[in-house]
């Protein structure tokens, strides 16, 4: 008995010493959709889905904001080159080639659709994952410009839940017999 007792106070704590490990949370990822808001004005300029393939991540605009008269859907990428030039803006992959290292995300690029200038790129995500800090810049990261972007709960671009109950009723035709009312 007090061999086995033994036994067990010696291998209790080597097993909890080694296989008992508080969880570690990962790092949030920029996968998702994002809001970029106009430093200006405060308003939302666009959304972009930020996606992820084999170690790459890319960002594509699905939505724009424009301003009164000024129809989203209509908008090209007249100044492009390449695939790029003539393509609508909504749809087209305006950050690529980003590669994740922690919280970090570089050695990618961005391009402005307004004049086809195409910008190397860093993203720094916060640690709560809720901001997106993008940089463009030509050369060093020193002479650029920073935008910090939003993230949106992915459900964001769904279209909005209708509720039968709150529907407009048609109005009965001339001479029907008026419906019965629902229990």
């Amino acid at each position: 008995m007090k061999r086995a007792l033994l036994s067990l106070l010696t291998i209790v704590p080597i097993v909890t010493a080694v296989g008992v490990q508080p969880a570690v949370a990962a790092d949030p990822a920029a996968d998702g959709l994002w809001e970029q808001i106009d430093e200006s004005t405060g308003k939302a300029e666009g959304w972009f889905r930020i996606t992820q393939k084999d170690g790459v991540y890319e960002g594509v605009l699905v939505k724009g904001f424009g301003k009164p008269g000024d129809e989203p859907a209509t908008w090209r990428c007249t100044k492009c080159e390449g695939a790029e030039k003539n393509a609508p803006v909504i749809g087209l992959t305006l950050i690529k080639g980003m590669k994740r290292n922690g919280l970090t995300y570089e050695d990618g690029t961005i391009m402005d659709p307004r004049d086809g200038s195409v910008y190397r790129a860093l993203m720094k995500l916060s640690p709560d994952g809720k901001k997106l800090e993008v940089r463009g810049y030509l050369g060093i990261a020193l002479f650029g410009r920073t935008q910090v972007w939003n993230r949106l709960p992915d459900n964001a671009l769904d279209p909005a839940p209708t509720n039968r109950r709150d529907a407009p009723k048609q109005a009965p035709r001339a001479g029907a017999a008026p419906a019965p009312a629902s229990p």
